[in-house]
Formats: structure tokens, sequence, C-alpha cells
């Protein structure tokens, strides 16, 4: 499936035109979510904040996380089927191209691109050549640490190396990107001007100060901010990045899993579920207690055939708590210890709902197992399928530049306070397991274990992603939390030989949160690993079966034990220090790191030495591995 025309803009903010591009359901939140940059055969393209949304989305429904995150609700972009663009007016998110600066490959004259210019399924193409080819966008950008994004000036940049009078007051806007056969690097890309011959290549682009050396000063804005109204004096230094780079765009994405309502108002219920789908309904929800409000609540109760009374108590059920947006952590906090609660909770079974069913089935252990399985069984709680969930996913802002956590988020609408924001639904399936209290705190008591995870500690005090990392690990990290997520990761790459489904179709969730000082919220120790799709079908239980007994117990085995060996080694298990800001020890893509749309934290806080141990450090299941080594050496010995 498919949804949101991609479209440039044409005049003013109504005057939009649609062209051919289409962008998943999906992606409209991550990777091509507000302000991400998108590139399409050839073209290249930035998504527009939610005010292009105008009216359109189809509702979703989140209380929890929307109370979390002080919004009254959220919206995914429509799914237009394929084939029907062209019979249905644009729906859901706007993209506009980015950057604006064009080079033709064959005659290589730049063009800055004008908005009105833009033809319905027809990309810029060059009118000086023969047979027109497609332009292509420059490969460079400025972006600043206040999240502003804009086109280079290179008009300034070909000129900024001048050496004669005429060229230095050159102010005719005519360039060319030329390409030389000199070098493979930078220094063979230059900007040349036409008219008076002025040119500077392309070498030192990327460094910090360049662009303010030559005068060049941050947009204030974003690429789809015409207006001038829209732009402030921004005195951040831009930065020249390649529009494809990492740092370009930190998207902030919030996830939930939707667990039974605990209080008395059933909302799955079908009368409930014709009020909340109802077209009306999220102008309900945004008017407040305005005087139409009345008007509203009447006219939806007469077409879905209930009363006023049962309308309005939806409405303040929905909108409870939202008048004031919480402090992040204790928001987060709560999110955790709800979805623990749901899955360790011995009514979970009854309290299943069409998004929420689960069992508790186990290990299946029994008295007369060889010591490996009865030492894993020790080590693990409550084993938990979850035949199905639902999982809503929502964009709160992004950043550019560095991941600096909140204090330079850019929302997803920069001028007003968003009330509400985009968001996607997806059911699934999945594996939750717990962990013997007991067993962990012995473990995490050992001198060499904590002192093994300061050193972690002490790069994660020093990375920049340190305030989007405290909001999984909790004010202090725990020993418990990187074995935890290593071993996440290690199932995931076990599972993907085991289930049916590749790793990338996977995702984890770590509840190993630590609580401030004097909290009386349940210590966590547990993973659930679990699949979601677009579809409300969901999935088809290839977790659920591999989380029954005894594949679960054979799943582990297998899995400690490959995590024994690395092609890297002994590298990867010697390690102090690996990945951005040394927040790994022994892992790498060999044997540990997972693609970025399984792991909550970006592939950080991972080592397989608290999983296995080695001569320093005792790994919390290095004795189940002995023991199965043990178990495998005397079966072959056997006669």
């Amino acid at each position: 499936m498919s949804t949101g025309n991609v479209w440039s803009r044409s005049g003013g903010r109504d005057e939009m035109k649609d062209i051919r591009r289409k962008v998943r359901r999906t992606q409209t939140i991550t990777p091509f979510g507000v302000g991400g940059i998108i590139d399409l055969q050839g073209e290249s393209f930035v998504a527009a904040d939610i005010r292009s949304w105008g009216n359109q989305g189809d509702p979703v429904e989140s209380p929890r996380l929307a109370r979390k995150l002080g919004v009254r609700g959220f919206r995914s972009a429509a799914v237009i089927p394929s084939g029907k663009a062209q019979y249905v007016s644009r729906r859901g998110p706007g993209y506009v191209r980015f950057p604006r600066w064009l080079f033709c490959p064959k005659c290589r004259v730049m063009t800055l691109w004008r908005h009105e210019a833009e033809q319905r399924d027809k990309p810029p193409r060059c009118g000086r050549c023969p047979n027109s080819p497609q332009q292509a966008p420059m490969r460079f950008i400025q972006v600043c640490r206040d999240g502003h994004m804009g086109d280079i000036d290179w008009q300034r940049w070909a000129h900024s190396r001048a050496e004669g009078h005429d060229q230095r007051q050159c102010r005719v806007r005519s360039l060319k990107f030329v390409a030389t056969p000199d070098s493979s690097g930078l220094d063979a890309l230059k900007v040349m001007c036409i008219v008076c011959g002025a040119y500077r290549t392309l070498e030192g682009i990327s460094q910090k100060h360049v662009l303010k050396q030559i005068g060049v000063r941050c947009s204030g804005s974003q690429p789809w901010q015409t207006s001038d109204d829209e732009k402030i004096d921004c005195e951040e230094t831009p930065r020249a990045a390649q529009r494809g780079a990492s740092n370009v765009y930190f998207p902030l994405v919030h996830s939930a899993i939707e667990i039974p309502n605990p209080s008395d108002l059933d909302t799955d219920d079908e009368a409930a579920q014709r009020v909340m789908t109802h077209s009306m309904w999220e102008e309900l929800i945004e008017t407040g207690d305005a005087p139409i409000t009345d008007v509203i609540v009447n006219h939806i109760a007469k077409k879905c055939g209930v009363s006023a009374e049962f309308v309005e108590s939806l409405r303040r059920a929905h909108t409870a708590d939202t008048s004031a947006k919480p402090e992040v952590n204790s928001a987060i906090e709560d999110l955790s210890i709800a979805e623990w609660a749901a899955f360790t909770s011995s009514e979970s079974e009854k309290d299943s709902t069409d998004d929420f069913a689960v069992r508790q089935v186990g290990l299946g252990t029994h008295t007369d197992d060889p010591l490996s399985l009865q030492l894993l069984h020790h080590r693990v709680g409550l084993v938990v399928v979850a035949d199905r969930i639902r999982e809503v996913r929502a964009l709160e802002g992004f950043s550019r530049y560095e991941s600096e956590g909140r204090e330079r988020l850019v929302s997803v609408n920069p001028v007003a306070r968003a009330q509400w924001l985009p968001a996607v639904e997806s059911y699934g399936e999945g594996i939750f397991i717990s962990f013997n209290e007991d067993a962990l705190e012995e473990w995490e008591s050992s001198p060499a274990v904590l002192r093994w995870v300061e050193g972690i500690e002490g790069n994660l005090e020093a990375s920049f992603q340190i305030e989007r990392l405290r909001e999984k690990t909790g004010p202090r990290l725990l020993p418990r939390f990187v074995m935890l997520h290593t071993l996440a990761h290690q199932f995931i790459r076990q599972l993907s030989y085991d289930s049916g489904y590749n790793a990338a179709s996977l995702r984890e969730r770590v509840y190993a949160r630590s609580h401030p000082v004097g909290s009386q919220d349940p210590q966590q120790a547990g993973i659930f690993i679990y699949t979601a799709a677009g579809d409300s079908e969901g999935t088809l239980g290839g977790l659920v079966r591999q989380g029954m007994p005894p594949h679960l117990m054979d799943t582990m085995i297998r899995l400690l034990e490959a995590a024994q060996w690395c092609s890297q080694d002994p590298l990867c298990a010697d390690s102090t220090g690996r990945s951005l800001a040394n927040l790994n020890r022994a892992a790498c893509h060999a044997c540990t790191l997972l693609p970025e749309t399984c792991c909550e934290i970006g592939n950080t806080l991972l080592d397989r030495i608290l999983l296995i141990g080695d001569g320093q450090v005792e790994g919390f299941f290095r004795p189940v591995i002995q023991a199965a080594f043990e178990e495998s050496a005397t079966a072959v010995d056997a006669p």
C-alpha cells in the first residue's frame, strides 16, 4: 500500500500540485517524516510540516501516548489504492522539492528551481540540451544546530575566492557545476560562474566554519517555509552536509503498545468505534469546551445512533489530563510501567482485547531436564506469548546536525503548539520474557560487573546522545539494561533463522529502566520481541510458535551458543569501545548489531561479555553455556 502523493508548492499554501511519486504510510513517520529528505528516481524532496495535511488523515487512537505527549490525538496518512492516485485528490502529508539548486548532467548548467515551474507528473528537465535530460539535485545543503535547513548560496561560493575586481563584483546568477578528471575527491568538483569565470572547488566544504567565513548565514527556516513571516534571525553557524548524510535528520519517534484500558469505559465497543471513526470526531476533540462542542456532540450522536451523553463521556475520557504536558521522564516511565504490568499480570489473559491478546506459557521444563535447562529455568521468570498486539508510533519532531534531545527539537508544527501528531498503527505478535529478580540482583552486585558497566556509563555521560539514551536507561545505567539489550539483539538474530521473519521485520522493547532514588515503582527486568505490520490483519503466528515450549528453550540455548563466537574475535571480544562515542563493547555487525529499525536506541549500549562472560567478568548466562557445552561433550564421548 502507498499513501501521500509527493507534491510541490505552486504559489500559496493551498495551491499544491501532485506529481507521480508516492511513499508508504509507515514511511511518513520515519525515515521520511516531517523534515526528512527522500530521494526518488533522481529527484529529491523534503517532507513539509503537518499544516500541509489540512484536515486530512485517518484518526489513530492511543490515549496513553496522547497523555504522555500532551496532544489531543494522532492522525495517519490516508491510504491511496495502487493505481488510483489520479482519481483521488491529495490527502495526507506533502513533500516539497529540495534542494532547489539543480544541474543538468550533460551541459552542467545550474538552475535555481522555481516552485511555480512544477508540472504534474514531470520532473525538472534541461531546456538547453537535446532530449531534455532530467536535472539532478545538488549534493550539498546547509543545516544548523537549531534545526534549520536550506540551499547553499552557490553564487557566493563560486565567487568567494575570486581575484579580479570584476569577478568579486559579479552579481549574475549563471553557474555551472563542473566535474574534472583530475582527482576522485571533492577537489575535482567545482562551481563556476559562466559570466566572469570565477570558481571554487568543493574541497573543504564540510569544514565547520567554511560557510561563515564566506559570509553565508543560516536561512532561519525550513525549505517549505516560503513566507518571510515564518523565518527567524538565526545566529547559529550553518554547516554544509551531504543531503543524504545521517546528521541531516534525527526524528524523535515515540512508541506505545496498546494495553487494556483500565477505565470502565470500553472504547473497543462497537458503538464507541462508530463514534471515534466518525468524520467529525477529530474536530470534536480539537474544539475542547467551545460553544460549538454541544452541536458537534449532538450531530455525531444522531449519525451514530447513540446518546449525546455517550459521545460526551468518550470525549472527556479521550481528552482527560492532556491540558498540561507532563515531564518527559515520568511520562516514559509511566508507559513502561503500565506495559510491564500488563505483560506480567496473572489476569492479563482474562483482560485480553482485540488489540492485546496474551497468554502465559512458561518454558515447559521438567525435573529430568539436563542441568543447562534447569539453570536457564532458574534465570527466567515469566514467558508470555502475545497472539495479537497493536503498536502506535508517533513523530513528535526532529533535530539536525546533532541529536541533542529536546533542547533543539523542531516541532512537526513549527509555528504553533501541535494539537495532534502524525502516527501510524500496526498489528503483530510477540514474545515477552521476564527474568528472575533474585538471580539478577546477585549477578549485578558483583564488583567486576559493576566496574565493567561504569566504563560504559562514563562513555554515555560524554556522548551527545545522552539525553535520548537516558529516556530509555533511566538516571543510571544498570548492568541488566546492557545485558538484556544484548540478549534482545541475539534473540532477534536467532529468531530470524527459526521463525520465518527476517531480522528487519522484528523489533525490541527492553524493560530494565532504573528509577530515581526513593521511587516506589516496581523493578523491571524483561524483553519483548515482536513484529508489527501495517495490515490490519497483523501477522501469521511464527513468533508465537517459537515462544511455546519446547521451541523457546532450544532458541535460547542456540542464541547463547552463537553469542560465544564472532568472526571478528579476538578484536570484537577484547574491544574496550566501539561504535559512535564508544558506547558498545563486544558487539559488531558480525555478531550483535541489527538493522536500525529493530533497535530502540540505535545499536548502542551492547556487550556480549555481560551475556557470556570472560576471564574478568562473569556473564549472566555463563553457567548455562558451560553446562550446555559439557552436556554436548558428554553426548559426543558416549558410546
